[in-house]
């Protein structure tokens, strides 16, 4: 028996320095690496869910778009995001609410009713405390409009990048030629007390609604007028039925793509930094497509007939509003304080 028993001592043995080699080796076969010798990411595979109100031609479809392909793409197919358009899986509030507890992982909604769940965003609804595009994105993409996305986790969310969404106007079934003219319409509003505060500064009836109902409750006469900007009047069809619009530009209230923390906390460190940088990555398609389809959407409601007044002199609207402005600095006043700053620099 002797024999036998060296021979299985000898190739315990040489399995073992096997091993130890192996140890030694420098590449990993776990981890495959690619032509270049960069490792791939591995982990988990998902398949997540984003929504998004907007129908599939709209930029801030397009943006969540290039934003899922980004990450399919940086892992290498382990990580898919089905975007749903068109309210498939319900309009902002009732989205938002689901992102909370986690059953939709991903969604892009307006700041504006956001602030019904995270304060901090009531910012935005404030009206003209923003000079021009380029002063709001100053001030959203310094380390004070970074610092806004991430107070999101108090709420259960985590925010990832701003789209763009332009300057919010008024439309109305009614001629809208200057301030008097918009006082006692009934005026759809964004759901949140800023923005019912603002109508009845401007003198007008707020009235809170979903985005989906506008257009029949403008054509039935259940509400006189709305306000959005261009790409939501033109792609809504809200011109066909309100065909008066005044550019007075009292908001520029950005978009925000955002996580539910439930989502965020089951990926890996390096997952997360690949979500957040393709959030951010996917801001310039956004942005330009924005651009493209403001300058389509205006040229197209022009053509209609829709009869545009542009608004020469905004002081008697600031003036109308400043009782809100102060009603909510204490609030707000840090934020105010970051804005004012953005627009120096």
């Amino acid at each position: 028996m002797k024999p036998f028993i060296q021979v299985v001592s000898v190739l315990s043995c040489l399995i073992m320095a096997g091993g130890v080699l192996a140890g030694c080796s420098t590449k990993d076969p776990a981890k495959p690496t690619t032509a270049g010798g960069d490792k791939k990411v591995e982990g988990k595979k998902y398949t997540f869910r984003l929504a998004d109100t907007h129908p599939p031609d709209y930029p801030t479809v397009i943006g969540d778009k290039k934003f899922a392909d980004l990450v399919n793409e940086r892992t290498n197919g382990r990580i898919k995001i089905d975007v749903f358009p068109s309210s498939q899986l319900g309009e902002e509030k009732a989205v938002i609410e689901q992102v909370q507890l986690g059953a939709i992982e991903f969604t892009r909604v307006s700041s504006g009713p956001l602030a019904e769940f995270n304060k901090n965003f009531g910012v935005f609804s404030l009206p003209y405390v923003f000079d021009s595009d380029q002063h709001l994105w100053k001030f959203l993409e310094s380390d004070n409009g970074n610092k806004l996305l991430d107070s999101l986790e108090s709420s259960k969310m985590k925010g990832l990048a701003y789209y763009s969404s332009g300057a919010r106007n008024f439309y109305s079934r009614k001629p809208v030629t200057n301030l008097a003219e918009l006082k006692g319409q009934k005026v759809r509003v964004i759901q949140n007390k800023i923005n019912i505060d603002l109508m009845s500064a401007l003198g007008a009836n707020a009235t809170p609604m979903a985005y989906g109902e506008v257009f029949s409750s403008l054509q039935t006469g259940v509400i006189d007028a709305a306000e959005n900007n261009f790409p939501s009047y033109q792609s809504s069809n809200h011109y066909e039925v309100a065909k008066h619009m005044i550019l007075d530009g009292h908001q520029r209230v950005p978009e925000v793509l955002l996580i539910s923390q439930s989502a965020w906390n089951k990926l890996s460190e390096e997952d997360r930094k690949i979500v957040k940088q393709a959030a951010i990555d996917s801001v310039k398609t956004q942005r330009e497509s924005w651009d493209k389809y403001e300058k389509d959407a205006e040229a197209k409601v022009r053509a209609a007939g829709v009869t545009i007044t542009e608004v020469k002199d905004v002081k008697p609207w600031q003036d109308a509003v400043k009782p809100v402005i102060e009603k909510y600095r204490p609030e707000y006043k840090d934020v105010l304080e970051q804005i004012d700053a953005a627009r120096k620099k």
